[in-house]
């Protein structure tokens, strides 16, 4: 099956510090992809390149084998590669409403007018938060502030979707609903990477992980072969837990 997303030699320094170092995987069309290790590991590090946060050091990444290397962020975004963070960002002095069609405007397909409004109040509806456009972001709870993140996204249709962390700081009933929506997203045929800890959603949700830790890939595979890898558990449990 031909690759959607590829890192090849993926390499991150920062001074000293190798955040990332020598990243190799290929993401296909409509998987789910979960990212995962240990705090540390370089997992946000590595969507921070992905998505043209951070530019690489060394190493390439490519989109249905075009290179988008040397692309800024915003161009990521508009070829189809878009992404929520840990920490929420909304625009506070904008709408529910103003929020989500920001992405349906200068996402990777560009609605405009009555298109934007149409597709930012079906975005809303998807992620459970219809009717409710109006509000502010300070009227929000946390995982309300979540959601409209992630119509945002979800607004300008991109290819991949990255999700980094959006699972963490929800109570359990949050936490149950949080991963019937990122389901809803895979049940529709969605590309998705996820670096997320909570490993109920990775058996659930994910297609395949890699495993990082110290910035290295140290395993790949289904969530059952990865999880019973002692590798990874070592990685888990081990001197590497911080």
């Amino acid at each position: 099956m031909t690759a959607l997303l590829s890192l090849r030699g993926v390499t991150k320094r920062f001074g000293g510090l190798v955040a990332v170092n020598r990243m190799d995987f290929d993401v296909t069309e409509h998987q789910v992809l979960g990212l995962i290790g240990p705090n540390g590991s370089g997992k946000s590090t590595t969507l921070n390149l992905i998505s043209g946060a951070f530019p690489l050091s060394a190493g390439s990444i490519s989109l249905r084998g075009q290179p988008i290397t040397h692309l800024q962020a915003q161009d990521i975004a508009r070829r189809g590669i878009a992404r929520t963070f840990q920490l929420v960002r909304l625009l506070p002095s904008m709408t529910v409403m103003e929020n989500v069609k920001a992405g349906a405007v200068f996402g990777h397909r560009r609605h405009w007018g009555h298109e934007a409004d149409a597709v930012a109040e079906a975005m809303l509806e998807k992620v459970g938060m219809g009717g409710r456009g109006h509000m502010t972001v300070g009227q929000l709870t946390y995982i309300d502030t979540k959601r409209v993140e992630l119509a945002r996204v979800l607004a300008g249709e991109p290819r991949v979707v990255l999700l980094d962390e959006w699972l963490a700081g929800l109570n359990p009933t949050e936490l149950e609903e949080g991963i019937t929506l990122i389901r809803s997203l895979r049940d529709e045929g969605r590309t998705v990477i996820l670096v997320e800890h909570v490993m109920d959603a990775i058996r659930s949700l994910c297609d395949r992980c890699v495993v990082m830790a110290a910035g290295t890939k140290i395993a790949e595979g289904t969530p059952t072969e990865v999880l019973s890898d002692p590798a990874v558990i070592r990685a888990y449990l081990g001197d590497d837990d911080a």
